[in-house]
């Protein structure tokens, strides 16, 4: 008997009776029907977040904002609504507790009553965070409570973005007001700076000029000293010719009354001569002579007092002159050290105001540079905040509240929830289709071991028949997918193909496990299909699994067929599609091979297993 007799005979015994067309027709549906409903029920499940009941609860009191009254929750609140992304009900807060604890809504969302004041203490000396606070009941929905999640972290990011955003426009609003503020004092340091280099110079001229004036003032003490010096030895000198002068003035009275006596006595004593002279007897002869003699004598005795008398006079005017010489001098001694005394005391005052004037000079120095340094400092701080405008201001304020977007740049892209879960699904309702057909199918045909026709003809025609009733599931299937549920495919072909020889790959498996164990290897393949439902990495990524399961993922068929799909589903890498499309070869033949063994076993053996019946069917 050939391969086709083999294959047209099982399909006779499968359609023999109304009853056997309706159970195949019902098992040749089980792969359309889960994973068609299935795709079907997550086909985009995140378009109608909109029928997602949730509630909205503003306790919130309002803030007073730079003389405004604001409610930033009640604000939020409204957005929400108008956007409509979830059902929301804005609710008080019974009303929401109690709605969400019997699942009239799935999460709430509640806004308490200093939310305002918290988002205004931002410029406060009392900053502090608000809080909106996430209401969930994992008993209404898990996935409510995980998507009410995402939206309230959603909704916190929203705000902080516009508190960031007001923020930073008030900043750069407060840094424009400096920079103006910076050009004026620039301006102004400008002015300061020309003002000292005006008073620098001055007091340059100031210290050269009271340099000057200590060096000349200390040649005048130098020389005013000397004359003082000078002075004094004149005074010194005056002092002792006036007290010779008075000496000589005081035997000059002597002499004047000595010689005013000898003038007074003279004629006296030359009359007592005279009568002497008489009484002695003397000629009048001698008496005349000696009358002439004493008359010329009287004479030139008053004429030397006379000269005396006159001398006296210009002794007493000479001495009169030597003590006004000598107070004179005297005068001119104390005036002169009192001049070189001043003159060192201006010496000194002008040594002082000349070290005063070189530290003002310093001092102004210094300042001059401190003052360029401060305008150069200003003129760098003003040329460094940038001029913007208030539309510039605006957009550098959003940019600073929302610094990075994100740019989505997809290598391949599902486009929707049930299109990134369809790989899955569909491998998985291949293996659940060809499980399904081998209740009705016999692995092998009785007869054709019985008659001892060749083991590779039996093993053949006991794999193409479920092999080609799963082809015509998966056409069945990907007419679901690609056509009535709308789900884009890149490679329409490619996609068929992978699902076919997995489906394929599926029935050499199972067929294999019964050829071998009858109804355990039945089971078994159910065993095998849950194993590969959770490491196929069809959901979560496979590396979330754990250790055992995470390896068993690079080993079972149905994640090459998961990722395989995916491939040429998505427009992915068509290398990456050819390797899974390998190893499904690999494992339908080596399946093939170990079901053939079994076949040729069994064409030679007969134990006491074949001769009782299946539990199955």
């Amino acid at each position: 008997m050939k391969i086709p007799q083999m294959i047209a005979a099982e399909f006779r015994r499968l359609t023999a009776s109304p009853m056997s067309i309706v159970a195949l027709i019902a098992l040749m549906c089980v792969p359309v029907l889960y994973g068609g409903l299935y795709l079907w029920a997550n086909q985009n499940p995140y378009a109608n977040l909109d029928k997602v009941p949730a509630a909205i609860v503003v306790d919130d009191s309002g803030a007073t904002v730079d003389g405004k009254t604001v409610h930033y929750a009640s604000d939020v609140a409204d957005r929400l609504v108008k956007d409509g992304a979830f059902q929301w009900h804005r609710v008080s807060a019974s009303r929401a507790s109690t709605g969400v604890r019997n699942g009239d809504y799935d999460f709430s969302i509640t806004f308490p009553s200093d939310f305002s004041r918290s988002l205004a203490s931002a410029s406060s000396s009392d900053p502090h965070r608000a809080v909106v606070t996430l209401t969930t009941n994992d008993t209404n929905s898990y996935l409510s409570s995980t998507i009410g999640s995402q939206a309230t972290e959603k909704i916190r990011v929203t705000i902080a973005a516009e508190v960031n955003e007001k923020a930073a426009k008030q900043f750069l609003v407060g840094l424009a007001d400096v920079r103006s503020n910076l050009a004026a004092a620039s301006s102004g340091a400008a002015q300061l700076v020309d003002g000292s280099a005006s008073a620098q110079s001055g007091a340059t001229q100031l210290a050269d000029g009271t340099e000057q004036l200590a060096s000349g003032s200390e040649e005048l003490s130098s020389k005013l000293g000397d004359l003082a010096a000078g002075a004094q030895q004149v005074s010194d000198g005056a002092a002792q010719v006036a007290a010779g002068n008075e000496q000589l003035a005081a035997k000059t009275h002597q002499a004047a009354q000595s010689s005013a006596q000898l003038a007074a006595q003279a004629p006296v004593t030359g009359q007592q001569l005279m009568q002497q002279l008489a009484a002695s007897g003397a000629s009048p002869t001698v008496l005349a002579e000696v009358q002439s003699a004493l008359g010329d004598i009287s004479n030139q005795v008053q004429s030397g007092n006379a000269q005396i008398q006159s001398a006296v006079g210009q002794v007493d005017q000479l001495a009169a002159g030597a003590d006004k010489v000598s107070a004179g001098a005297a005068q001119v001694a104390s005036g002169a050290s009192s001049a070189h005394a001043g003159a060192e005391q201006l010496s000194s005052g002008a040594e002082s105001a000349a070290s005063g004037a070189a530290q003002l000079r310093d001092g102004l120095t210094n300042l001059h540079q401190g003052t360029v340094q401060l305008h150069d400092g200003l003129a760098k701080g003003v040329q460094q905040i940038p001029d913007n405008s208030p539309t510039v201001q605006t957009k550098q304020a959003s940019t600073i509240a929302k610094p990075v977007d994100q740019a989505t740049d997809s290598l391949t892209s599902a486009g929707t929830y049930g299109a990134g879960l369809a790989p899955f699904f569909v491998a998985l309702a291949a293996w659940i289709g060809i499980y399904a057909l081998f209740l009705i199918v016999k692995p092998v045909s009785r007869r054709a071991i019985t008659a001892l026709h060749s083991p590779v003809k039996i093993t053949l025609a006991g794999w193409l028949t479920p092999g080609l009733l799963g082809a015509v599931q998966m056409i069945g299937l990907f007419a679901i997918v690609s056509g009535a549920l709308g789900f884009r495919v890149e490679n329409p072909l490619g996609m068929y193909a992978l699902m076919g020889l997995a489906s394929v790959t599926f029935a050499a498996i199972i067929l294999a496990l019964n050829v071998w164990l009858g109804s355990v290897g039945q089971f078994l393949g159910l065993v095998l299909m849950v194993l590969q439902l959770v490491t196929a990495g069809g959901t979560f990524p496979w590396q979330t699994l754990p250790g055992p399961l995470a390896a068993l993922h690079h080993v079972l068929p149905m994640s090459f067929a998961v990722d395989g799909i995916r491939q040429v589903m998505y427009g992915g890498s068509p290398a990456a599609a050819w390797s899974d499309a390998g190893v499904l070869a690999v494992w339908m033949l080596g399946a093939l091979l170990v079901a053939l063994i079994g076949v040729t076993r069994m064409t030679h053996f007969r134990t006491l297993r074949d001769l009782r019946p299946s539990l199955i069917g």
